[in-house]
């Protein structure tokens, strides 16, 4: 691939530790360089401004996932043909299988029990006063919702934060994390390829639906297993991020929770604003299938294309004071964290409903968040705590 002279170009590598520890200052010089900038580290073009990644996100015809969503071919090749690689009808036709099962009305019966499990788990951790907002709140509400809905069985639940970590580790660049993460992908498509085959699901789950699928010919064995595992790590890494942003906002912002607390109705467009400002899912790639441009900037057929969702919902050409946490923002729900167009979050209903579960719950109770201190986890495309201890004070 060649580049123009006069094409944008950004030499530091963005996946190194410190540029995913604070990445905020590499993006805010993306969008200066242009609409489209060719990272010569990564060979690729990053897309950090909003409306030019809302523009390559609506172009799925140009801007193709079916290539690959990932920064290196060995990802991209173990991936090909699930829902996230895929394009057109064949992406439509996977969505099918198991979207009846994410809409609004369909996840109604969901609601009763993701609250009863938020309310359950705050008064117990709120009766202690202090814990981990991450290890105890975060990761314990998905881990006892998301199993069950997709049918996983008990055993194996052990290895899925692992699993799910290892899969967005294994979409950066080929670097030491995306190989590190590679084998336990492998032991993950393992596990689910012995679901499908041992039909050992739990009834009336979405795996159950897609092995039903499958009796039925719609999908084939291989496709029902990337569909029992395409929506196992979305579902759990982007909501523990978002819950523990969460925290971490609410308690560096205690006016904000004041207002949340006196006005709960602004929770739903407080997740909007957490995703938005500290967005679960740094960017996914994509693939021009011919010579195209971004925003005016000229980019050939064949470059891989990384669509920057986290640099994108603190663009300034399109949020006023993209840097200030605003629970009551008005544009908020117009944030990219979930992506757009066809490829846009399946799972996100349910994502944003358990964040709103707990923080309705916290709500009742908690006054503020006396935070201790907060500790990054290193992934190559989840942003997230690994640790944010907390002391809650009530009455």
């Amino acid at each position: 691939m060649t580049t123009t002279a006069t094409s944008p170009q950004y030499d530091a590598d963005v996946y190194t530790d410190a540029a995913l520890l604070e990445p905020y200052e590499h993006y805010r010089a993306l969008r200066e360089l242009g609409p489209a900038v060719y990272l010569t580290a990564h060979d690729a073009w990053a897309v950090a401004r909003y409306d030019d990644a809302k523009a390559v996100l609506a172009a799925p015809e140009v801007f193709r996932s079916a290539s690959g969503i990932a920064l290196n071919e060995p990802a991209n090749a173990a991936i090909l043909g699930c829902t996230l690689a895929s394009d057109g009808e064949h992406h439509a036709h996977l969505r099918r299988i198991v979207a009846h099962r994410l809409t609004p009305r369909a996840l109604r019966p969901v609601r009763h029990t993701v609250t009863e499990a938020a309310e359950e788990l705050v008064a117990g951790l709120v009766a202690r006063g202090s814990f981990d907002a991450v290890g105890d709140l975060a990761r314990a509400l998905p881990l006892s919702v998301v199993p069950d809905f997709i049918g996983w069985p008990e055993e194996g639940r052990e290895h899925l934060l692992r699993w799910a970590g290892a899969n967005f580790d294994s979409f950066g660049p080929l670097n030491e994390r995306a190989r590190a993460a590679l084998p336990q992908c492998g032991e993950m498509a393992a596990y689910g390829a012995a679901l499908v085959r041992d039909g050992n699901v739990l009834p009336g789950s979405l795996g159950a639906g897609v092995l039903e699928a499958r009796d039925r010919g719609e999908v084939t064995e291989e496709q029902a297993m990337m569909l029992m595992l395409d929506y196992l790590a979305p579902s759990l890494d982007t909501t523990i991020s978002a819950v523990g942003s969460a925290i971490w906002l609410l308690g560096t912002h205690p006016e904000q929770w004041d207002r949340l607390r006196a006005e709960p109705g602004l929770i739903p467009n407080a997740v909007q604003e957490i995703v938005r400002l500290e967005s679960p899912i740094r960017g996914f790639g994509r693939l021009a299938a011919r010579d195209t441009e971004i925003g005016g900037v000229a980019v050939p057929a064949g470059s891989r294309v990384l669509v920057l969702y986290a640099s994108a919902n603190r663009d300034e050409r399109h949020f006023a004071d993209p840097d200030v946490f605003d629970v009551a923002r008005p544009e908020a729900p117009e944030q990219l964290g979930f992506g757009y167009g066809e490829h846009g979050c399946a799972g996100q209903g349910l994502a944003k409903m358990e964040v709103a579960a707990l923080l309705e719950a916290l709500a009742r109770t908690v006054t503020r968040f006396e935070l201790g201190r907060p500790e990054r986890g290193l992934n190559n495309l989840i942003r997230a705590f690994s640790s944010v201890p907390v002391r809650v004070h009530t009455g």
